[in-house]
């Protein structure tokens, strides 16, 4: 298979060949926001300064900058998509971040998990092609235990209750069968998403903090597929943005544990 072709010499194209940021004045730590109408509501709060972009052939992405407790941090809105987020927190790093932390939906493979819980993922089942050009060919890859510490650490300060567990990285969200998704919970996933494992092999190969959680959406886990909070109906935009200065909190510890 072509995918267990690991090749870890230099590329031919790199992050840092194409944007126009002061990488001397950019945030350590960034916080990537899957949902547009999320991050619209920090910009209309807060109004934070515009120090960057990410950029490709469809869309221009602003990357801003708040300042949290003291601490810079750098904001933007993650990709859909293992590849696109890939290129995305490639580029964030190449900028001068040295940790991310990511969130967003996720759908449930248990329908005990209420809408909007936050799951936190130790692992990822490799079921996309993105990892495999950074990381050599395994089932799965798991979430450097530092970061993850200071996410779950977090979670207990602020009271969140929360889930942990493994997820399914998938490629294809019109392919999760019935049988897949039965396979995946046998191996311990209690989520399907389609980035998580990208995101971790390229904070791994370029030896860069990373951790993601997310919030219940969608349920899986039934005869019919039931959408649940999945869609930013405005009636869930105060529970999404509560959960965006989560993650601003998170990336703070993450700020102190450099």
């Amino acid at each position: 298979m072509i995918l267990t072709e690991y090749d870890d010499s230099p590329a031919i194209l790199n992050p840092e060949d194409d944007f126009n940021t002061n990488k001397d004045n950019f945030p350590k730590v960034a916080v990537g926001c899957f949902s547009r109408r999320i991050l619209e509501s920090l910009v209309d709060a807060l109004h934070p300064e515009e120090i960057g972009v990410l950029k490709n052939a469809n869309e221009r992405s602003p990357i801003y900058k708040i300042t949290n407790n003291g601490i810079s941090i750098a904001v933007f809105k993650a990709r859909v998509g293992g590849p696109a987020c890939a290129i995305a927190i490639e580029e964030i790093y190449a900028m001068g971040a040295e940790k991310i932390v990511i969130f967003g939906s996720a759908g449930v493979l248990d329908k005990s998990i209420e809408e909007f819980g936050i799951i936190v993922p130790n692992a990822a089942i490799r079921d996309e092609g993105t990892s495999y050009h950074y990381l050599p060919d395994t089932r799965e890859i798991s979430v450097k235990e530092e970061d993850l510490n200071v996410l779950l650490k977090t979670l207990e300060e602020t009271n969140t209750d929360y889930v942990i567990g493994k997820t399914w990285t998938t490629d294809a969200v019109y392919r999760e069968t019935k049988n897949k998704i039965q396979k995946r919970k046998n191996e311990g996933c209690i989520v399907v998403e389609m980035e998580c494992a990208s995101c971790l092999a390229v904070a791994q190969f370029r030896k860069k903090g990373l951790v993601q959680f997310f919030y219940a959406a969608d349920n899986l886990d039934g005869d019919k597929w039931d959408p649940r909070g999945l869609f930013d109906g405005s009636h869930s935009m105060d529970v999404k943005v509560k959960i965006l200065f989560l993650a601003l909190k998170v990336a703070e510890n993450l700020y102190k544990s450099l």
